[in-house]
């Protein structure tokens, strides 16, 4: 029995050394309960009693020694394990690294976010309103009454009979009007609709950045000397603006605004179509009619309003000649930004 014994043991080590990922099975077949051990310490029975302590303990030491050799067999193949999966997972920090894909403010919030900055730096605060807005403060209240021919040039977004998507961002200036009496200075950012077919000067979704002045004492003086800081701050100090009588129903009297074609500086070129200037947005003194239709005496108040397209300012910094490229997404436009 002894020397089935240190023969079990041999075999056990031999087998332990040479395990892959099988050390449970060699634990079972040598240790377990139904083990080979454990089916020769059964027939101890029919030693003597001199020889009965002597294979107890061999036993106990063969056990012990199997024992050994797997826990020390496992912390050897977990070590071997764990550098297998370091090894597999090495990352080389020599290799120059991927720098992530980095966004950029679009070009058409560039030219907002510079326009609103020019505007809070000389005093105006932002104003903002719904773009679904009620057909009373979209045209009503702008002096433009149901039968008005002007409204006929808007091509409106009609919801219902009374609700439309706004066309202009000058219903804010009525709210505003309504909620704040003088002196008020804002400017009205924001989308507006149209329903235009879609080309390279037109969409049906368009940005207006509108301004908004009314106190005691406002004169078309104030007006001209507002807009011609802004395109100096916009365009440069040698900007030159004029201005050019038209008609618009919420002011009188009512002007356009051009400024001085910066790539000819008036001699005529493509950009300007051969005219020298270039149409920058258009103006006024508020009409009486609007100014009492909010709630503020016009005998006692007086206003100047301005709307500019900021599609149009876009376009003219970037030399951008397709409007639809600022709404395509297209990554290849946009980069450039």
């Amino acid at each position: 029995m002894k020397d089935k014994l240190l023969q079990i043991k041999e075999q056990a080590i031999a087998q332990i050394a040479a395990a892959r990922d099988d050390l449970d099975e060699i634990k079972v077949r040598y240790l377990g309960k139904k083990g080979e051990l454990t089916a020769i310490l059964k027939q101890m029975g029919g030693l003597s009693a001199e020889e009965r302590p002597q294979i107890g303990q061999l036993a106990n030491q063969v056990r012990a020694d199997i024992a050994e050799a797997i826990a020390k067999k496992a912390e050897q193949m977990k070590a071997e394990a764990l550098k297998n999966q370091l090894e597999a997972e090495r990352v080389d920090v020599t290799i120059p690294g991927k720098l992530p894909q980095q966004g950029g403010l679009h070009p058409m919030t560039q030219v907002l976010d510079d326009l609103t900055e020019i505007f809070l730096g000389m005093g105006f605060s932002v104003a903002e309103g719904p773009e679904v807005e009620l057909d009373y403060y979209n045209f009503e209240a702008l002096n433009l009454p149901p039968d008005h021919p002007a409204r006929d040039t808007q091509d409106t977004f009609y919801i219902t009979d009374n609700i439309l998507l706004r066309t202009q961002t000058s219903p804010v200036q009525v709210r505003t009007m309504e909620k704040q009496k003088p002196p008020i200075k804002v400017i009205a950012p924001g989308r507006v609709y149209r329903s235009d077919a879609v080309d390279a000067t037109h969409s049906p979704v368009f940005h207006q950045i509108e301004g908004l002045v009314v106190d005691k004492g406002i004169t078309m003086a104030d007006l001209k000397g507002t807009l011609e800081v802004f395109t100096k701050k916009l365009y440069g100090a040698d900007s030159v603006v004029r201005f050019r009588p038209h008609h618009f129903p919420f002011t009188e009297p009512s002007a356009e605004m051009d400024t001085q074609c910066y790539a000819c500086h008036g001699a005529g070129c493509r950009l300007c179509k051969g005219e020298g200037w270039i149409e920058l947005l258009g103006c006024g003194m508020v009409h009486p009619w609007v100014l009492q239709n909010c709630g503020i005496d016009p005998e006692v108040y007086s206003g100047f309003a301005f709307g500019i397209g900021l599609e149009r300012v876009a376009m003219r910094r970037y030399g951008i000649g397709d409007m639809r490229l600022f709404y395509e997404n297209d990554q290849r436009f946009l980069s450039q930004f």
